[in-house]
């Protein structure tokens, strides 16, 4: 059974309605609060066995596909809707419809209150926030100041800096409110920005971000992925090196840098554990921490003098977890979840909570230069290289069913993150039965890798030398050469859609895109040209300004473009070129730097960008 378009959208609410984690599954502990919430209570087994009833692949969870097929079986009458997880879901979705009706949707009133003190706390001192602050913390008041697009788009830079330029914010000037075409600027502006950290905003718009009352679960989504990369993201070895002091016996480097942030802090939160003698150990950030027991130990172990462990000689979960609040704020961190949250064992809450705690003090001993030469923590080993950064923040923007990419030289090892780019560059390419969706060892990841090769070659890749042995031991330039083309694939794919009337459905070349790049600009009245996405004179960003302009000149403030003779002031041009790219709607992976060095690949992806969104 097919889907609608909008059954899609409405089946992703409620499958998010489980997902509490948003890794993009259902696990045992999910389902058991989800059934709490609707009064349906069984035992494990028994949840074990409604899992199990959905679960094809066996991997124990439930994933979107499966949730979908139990949904097909139930509106087809093959499954009763009031037995197993066919009942379960059945209940959430008329609980999620019922709310529907009145006006609002399906999300967690505890994470809107901790989002939005934290988001008060953390821009309650910007000044261009001062008309939004405080958020109060009940109700749907984050929602309603979402709505010009500035407290975002400020967040945005607090999670990743620098993302948008402020100079291309529309911002509130004596007191008054932007015009309705000046806040869709912005939303569109912070969209595009949020695609490019590799936030997913699928069936979200700048109307719904205007009207955030009527979709809080939309709001939510958006927020809730901003708040983890801005206390996650910077949870690495490159920002702290004494990370390597969880490399655990038999490990070498790359077991570690090929986790991502979560099981980075799982990781760390273990390591004091065990050093403090406990034999408690956490698994997760849900039922594992829900007494406070691991909190109480790892924030004593950290700071014996500020933090106690009188929580452990109550019974009472709430006054313990009370205590661990408590003795985080004498360390300084900024605590913006409740006790309740902690014992009700959500998730996410109690993830960013952990990582407030680590970020506050880690309490790992620092490592001497001389611990550093030994483990060989160089730069190149933990270093982000620019294309590795654009190419895994394009794959996250695509939305795809359970793929989020932390890491692209670690995540791409079993192939599986691959074909499914490349079945939604190309879809129907990939012929599922001969995937090994659950490579458990070597062998299987690299059938998997070869047979990415055979549908690169397919689609006319040039792959000379690539084997799928190379994706699987992670070979950085083989699998940045191979992504890469994926990615100009699919860009110049998109393009021949959206320019039909020009190009005649026709697959877009790159000279293609040079060509009407230039006619742009003159037809504009501008003087300024390229020759390739080589060209040196596309360094100082003076060509894109006309280009944009060709497009949309209503956008450019010109009091902030320069001559672009220095250095500084070409990088200040690409800054603000991109982000009033962004505010077209182009969605830009490429950072400033790549303009100022005239990197020919993100060259092009930049001005495919802006070609995509030109009306003609």
């Amino acid at each position: 059974m097919s889907f609608s378009d909008s059954e899609i959208k409405e089946l992703k609410a409620v499958f998010a309605s489980f997902d509490t984690s948003g890794d993009g599954s259902i696990d045992q502990g999910e389902l058991t609060q989800a059934m709490k919430n609707l009064k349906l209570f069984e035992s494990n087994s028994q949840i074990q066995q409604l899992i199990a009833e959905v679960d094809k692949d066996k991997s124990g969870t439930i994933e979107f596909n499966e949730f979908l097929d139990i949904v097909a079986n139930v509106k087809s009458g093959k499954t009763s809707a009031d037995k197993g997880f066919a009942k379960v879901y059945s209940k959430q979705k008329d609980l999620i419809q019922v709310k529907g009706h009145t006006g609002t949707h399906s999300f967690s009133e505890e994470e809107m209150s901790a989002f939005s003190e934290h988001l008060t706390q953390s821009l309650s001192d910007d000044a261009d926030c001062k008309h939004l602050m405080p958020i109060e913390e009940k109700g749907l008041d984050l929602c309603r100041k979402v709505k010009d697009g500035i407290l975002l788009s400020k967040f945005i830079n607090l999670a990743v800096k620098d993302t948008i330029d402020a100079r291309a914010l529309n911002l509130r000037k004596a007191g008054k409110d932007l015009t309705l075409f000046q806040i869709n600027e912005n939303q569109t502006l912070l969209i595009a920005a949020a695609k490019a950290i590799g936030v997913q905003t699928v069936n979200l718009g700048a109307s719904e971000l205007i009207d955030g009352e009527k979709f809080p679960h939309l709001v939510l989504g958006l927020v809730w992925q901003l708040v983890k990369i801005h206390l996650l993201n910077s949870i690495n070895l490159k920002n702290f090196p004494a990370l390597v002091r969880l490399l655990e016996e038999g490990e070498e480097l790359s077991d570690l840098l090929k986790l991502p942030p979560d099981q980075l802090l799982l990781r760390w939160f273990n390591y004091h554990l065990k050093k403090s003698g406990s034999n408690k150990r956490v698994k997760n950030f849900g039922k594992d921490v829900q007494d406070s027991e691991a909190y109480t130990i790892l924030l004593n172990q950290i700071s014996p003098s500020k933090c106690d462990k009188s929580a452990l000689q109550t019974s009472d979960t709430t006054q313990r977890a009370t205590k661990v609040l408590q003795n985080a704020k004498n360390l300084d961190v900024k605590t913006f979840i409740k006790p309740r949250d902690i014992v009700a064992a959500n998730q996410r809450l109690n993830l960013i909570f952990t990582a407030a705690i680590f970020n506050t003090n880690h309490g790992l001993d620092e490592l001497t230069q001389e611990e550093i030469d030994k483990a060989g923590l160089m730069e190149d080993d933990y270093g982000d290289s620019r294309e590795e950064r654009a190419f895994r923040m394009w794959i996250n923007s695509l939305g795809l069913d359970g793929v989020y990419v932390n890491s692209l030289y670690e995540d791409c090892k079993d192939g599986l993150i691959l074909l499914k780019v490349l079945d939604h560059i190309e879809p129907g390419i990939v012929n599922w039965k001969q995937v090994e969706k659950n490579p458990s060892n070597t062998f299987k990841k690299v059938s998997n890798c070869n047979y990415v090769i055979v549908l690169g070659k397919a689609l006319k890749f040039s792959l000379v030398g690539i084997g799928g042995n190379d994706i699987q031991v992670g070979n950085k330039k083989l699998l940045l050469a191979l992504v890469w083309q994926m990615m100009r694939k699919h860009t110049l794919k998109f393009l021949a859609e959206v320019q039909k009337s020009k190009f005649g459905g026709k697959e877009v070349e790159e000279k293609d895109i040079v060509a009407w790049a230039n006619s742009r600009v003159k037809a504009a009245g501008k003087s300024t040209t390229m020759g390739s996405f080589k060209d040196p004179s596309l360094g100082n960003g003076l060509f894109f300004f006309d280009l944009i302009y060709s497009v949309e000149s209503r956008v450019i403030d010109y009091q902030y473009v320069t001559d672009g003779e220095t250095k500084e002031n070409a990088l200040s041009n690409a800054k603000y070129a991109i982000s009033i790219a962004r505010k077209l709607g182009a969605v830009i992976f490429l950072l400033p730097e790549d303009i100022v060095e005239v990197k020919p690949k993100m060259i092009l992806t930049f001005v495919a960008s802006i070609m995509s969104v030109a009306k003609d």
